[in-house]
């Protein structure tokens, strides 16, 4: 059963209506004259009626996109576990700003209200459970999943957020290891986010950056997602840079940019080193889902300084295509 904030009986409900983001569909349509209806035949008796005709073609190809993008963003439900995190707050701002409806498995299911405001249950569902606990990944919490993105995470040396045996062993190995077991292999794309530099665990710098395993159990982890039979991308952040760094509201995520680092690097074979910005690796997460040619993939990513691809998943679909060929 759902979680509910006012009822330990009840589901999460929200009320903030996200933006509308517009997408480009790449719908074609056939070439005649009335296009199966959405488009009135252009006469061309008159340059006047042939300019009228071909302005209300446009207004109905921009309708028609929009209905494509909204039954596209409606078939998704997407789970996202570690959606409080720097990465996963991102994720789920998107989500929701896109309009893909969205679950979110949380220790404490408080926190959802406090960053993405009351969510009506149709944008936003609220499971409480915790991925170190068999018990709590209830075979339930995955009806009507589509995809899964993953963005858990600890510090990687001892710090306050290791209280409550929050380590990296635990988060990174045990929980993973717990997630991929219990979830459905109808599952269309797990998205994995780990880190750069679990190949090469013994070499500097990274092998400083492991002294207390952190990248050992995130390569654990990768093992059970590569070998789990689900559809998966993982992709290798770089050091994460740009907020948040705490909680913010929802209206404030969505405002958030990544200042002049917009540019990304992605390649194959943990050869990259630099930083990533939290945002760069949210959008990465995202357009991932739909773009295919990163099924059974592993990516390293990084950010730069330069115009970025945006929301663009053309241009998303480019950068993946050639770390493939590179």
């Amino acid at each position: 059963m759902y979680y509910l904030l006012n009822s330990p009986h009840s589901t999460l409900r929200f009320s903030i209506s996200p933006k509308k983001t517009h997408h480009k569909s790449s719908f074609s349509h056939p070439k005649s004259n009335n296009f199966n209806g959405f488009y009135p035949p252009i006469s061309l008796s008159s340059k006047k009626n042939s300019t009228r005709c071909l302005a209300q073609a446009a207004e109905e190809e921009q309708k028609l996109e929009e209905v494509l993008s909204s039954k596209e963003a409606s078939a998704k439900l997407v789970l996202v576990i570690g959606g409080t995190g720097g990465v996963g707050q991102l994720v789920v701002a998107s989500l929701l700003n896109r309009k893909i409806k969205s679950r979110l498995l949380l220790r404490d299911p408080q926190k959802a209200v406090s960053l993405f405001g009351r969510q009506d249950e149709t944008n936003l569902q609220v499971w409480k459970g915790d991925t170190r606990e068999p018990k709590d990944l209830d075979p339930a919490m995955f009806d009507g999943v589509t995809h899964v993105i993953c963005c858990t995470g600890t510090t990687a040396f001892p710090s306050k957020r290791w209280d409550g045996d929050n380590t990296p062993e635990r988060v990174d190995r045990d929980g993973i290891r717990n997630l991929v077991a219990a979830m459905p292999r109808s599952v269309q794309r797990f998205i994995f986010v780990s880190s750069i530099g679990v190949t090469k665990c013994n070499e500097l710098p990274f092998n400083i950056l492991n002294l207390f395993g952190v990248l050992k159990y995130k390569k654990m982890g990768e093992d059970f997602v590569r070998n789990s039979g689900i559809p998966f991308t993982i992709l290798r952040a770089g050091r994460l840079t740009d907020g948040p760094y705490t909680s913010y509201d929802i209206n404030t995520l969505l405002k958030a940019t990544a200042g002049e680092r917009r540019a990304v690097i992605i390649g194959q074979g943990d050869k990259l080193v630099g930083e990533a910005s939290r945002l760069v690796v949210a959008e990465a997460c995202i357009q991932a889902l739909d773009i295919d040619c990163t099924e059974g993939q592993i990516y390293e990513i990084i950010s730069d300084k330069g115009e970025g691809p945006g929301c663009n998943p053309n241009k998303w679909s480019e950068i993946f295509k050639g770390a493939i060929k590179n």
